[in-house]
């Protein structure tokens, strides 16, 4: 699933460059004002830090919202006390756009991230042209080689990588790059099953300054308490802000990460 994904997302890339040309994209990434400082946004505190999604639907789930207006979601999730907001971008299986991720950089002063199945520099020029201060990075989509590649251009357009990871081996590479936000994601992008514990399993390969985000398995003000027992800095939710009222369901779990 997760190889189909990132092809696709690939394949539809290199669709929009044949309207957009590289130099064009690159052209506007660079014009784009500076990419804001997402490691003091989510920088450790007293109390968890929540990334919240716009997300209309997933391959494991289906639809899930409709979400017509991104922005006054992405609003909405400021308003309740979210430090970022990520915007799934992929349209076969997730029916996100950069449209959407237009719409919310140009909503929120908060920090923003392209969540996408990345694997092209091209990708990462789109995500900049249109306003992203982070980009997601999955260890188990990219070999070593790539990984790196892409982490530098990253920080060369001046935004920060979420280096997402499933097992040991995949954290451990992650830290080998230097990454300073890791990401473990209870969801494996291979079968879909979901680990709550895994997050926990992993912390304590991630090293003492890095921020470690827990992803997915989030339904419920004790999956947040369960994450931040677990030593979680942020936690990355979806389903559960796009399916309830984003204010108050945001503001029970981060009284639950307090």
């Amino acid at each position: 699933m997760l190889a189909d994904l990132t092809a696709g997302a690939v394949e539809d890339a290199e669709a929009r460059a044949t309207v957009r040309p590289l130099a064009e994209v690159e052209s506007a990434a660079l014009a784009q004002r500076p990419a804001l400082d997402v490691l003091a946004a989510l920088a450790p505190s007293d109390r968890v830090k929540i990334i919240a999604e716009v997300k209309r639907a997933s391959p494991s789930r289906g639809d899930l919202a409709a979400i017509p207006d991104p922005a006054l979601q992405a609003r909405r999730y400021e308003e309740g006390g979210a430090s970022a907001i990520s915007v799934l971008t992929e349209g076969r299986k997730f029916k996100g756009s950069l449209a959407d991720l237009e719409a919310v950089k140009a909503a929120v002063t908060l920090p923003v991230l392209r969540k996408d199945f990345i694997a092209t520099e091209y990708q990462l020029l789109e995500a900049r042209a249109s306003g992203a201060d982070l980009a997601l990075l999955i260890v188990a989509a990219l070999e070593q080689d790539d990984l790196a590649r892409l982490y530098a251009f990253t920080q060369q357009l001046g935004m920060t990588a979420l280096v997402e990871t499933h097992s040991a081996d995949e954290v451990d590479r992650a830290v080998d790059l230097g990454a300073q936000l890791v990401g473990v994601n209870a969801r494996d992008l291979s079968t879909f099953q979901l680990d709550r514990d895994l997050f926990g399993r992993l912390a304590e390969r991630i090293p003492a300054g890095t921020i470690k985000i827990a992803e997915s398995a989030v339904l419920a003000p004790d999956d947040v308490a369960h994450y931040r027992a677990a030593g979680a800095d942020v936690v990355l939710i979806g389903e559960a802000l796009v399916t309830n009222d984003p204010v108050s369901t945001l503001r029970a779990f981060l009284e639950a990460g307090a």
